[in-house]
């Protein structure tokens, strides 16, 4: 193999569409800079783009519009090789579960730990930090490039109403939880809702039932029977002084909730 864009072929070849510098330098056996003028060359045609420093993709010719791979199809081995667990997340995680009211413009991912997003041609990326995000149930489905871990219905559910502001805010998590609701298994609900921070299930039940779910709504009264629950503000960034509460679920009603659907 004398040549990057022969070390290319032959990754698509094999089903490949992701290497990095280190992986191609080993196989040419040439200088990083040799393979790396080589490279820019090959990014220059737009047959290859770089996601992530020193982190490779081949750009096939029917995605040389959008200037990089659909981010489903490079994110898992990107994040094999920076060795931090992930799954898809929030809005892209209830476009997989069928909640697909609009599209989201970037594709978001949950990681232990904050980190900055990505852009790729026309492809964006947000990374989202959780903690304790290894115990968040997942599912795993097939992308032309291979597996990629998704947040359970339920658990994106949850998350959804955890992180409002990188969801379009409650008018447009509303609809979305609507749509996700016939993906969501009472008792997975129910499992899930246990470990989650009580306010989430406080907001979640509150959305749900403005929504008319109402027997997943009644799954979260349970779990929040067992808990200490107190007042918390339907929309946290909102003054809540003066709110009205809603008494079923503890929560200050200080924003107006309409939905698409």
């Amino acid at each position: 193999m004398n040549s990057a864009a022969d070390y290319i072929e032959n990754l698509q070849v094999n089903g490949r569409l992701a290497f990095t510098t280190e992986e191609i330098v080993g196989a040419l056996g040439k200088s990083v800079p040799a393979v790396r003028a080589q490279l820019r060359r090959l990014k220059d045609k737009g047959r290859i783009a770089d996601p992530f420093r020193g982190f490779h993709v081949v750009v096939p010719a029917k995605y040389r519009r959008l200037g990089c791979l659909p981010a489903d199809q490079f994110v898992p081995q990107l994040m094999a090789h920076l060795s931090q667990p992930y799954y898809v997340a929030l809005l892209s995680a209830a476009a997989y579960h069928g909640a697909a009211h609009q599209k989201p413009q970037v594709f978001q991912v949950m990681v232990p730990k904050a980190r900055r997003g990505l852009e790729c041609g026309g492809v964006r990326v947000d990374f989202v930090a959780r903690r304790d995000m290894s115990d968040t149930p997942v599912v795993e489905r097939n992308t032309p490039a291979g597996v990629i871990r998704i947040a359970s219905p339920a658990a994106t559910a949850l998350e959804l109403v955890g992180y409002p502001e990188r969801c379009g805010y409650l008018d447009n998590v509303a609809t979305v939880i609507a749509e996700l609701a016939e993906s969501i298994e009472g008792d997975a609900l129910e499992a899930e809702a246990r470990r989650a921070p009580v306010a989430w299930v406080q907001r979640l039940g509150y959305l749900l039932a403005l929504v008319e779910q109402d027997e997943l709504a009644e799954r979260l009264e349970g779990v929040l029977a067992a808990s200490r629950v107190f007042v918390v503000p339907l929309a946290p960034w909102e003054d809540s002084e003066g709110a009205p509460r809603d008494s079923r679920w503890q929560v200050a009603i200080n924003a107006d909730v309409e939905t698409d659907v």
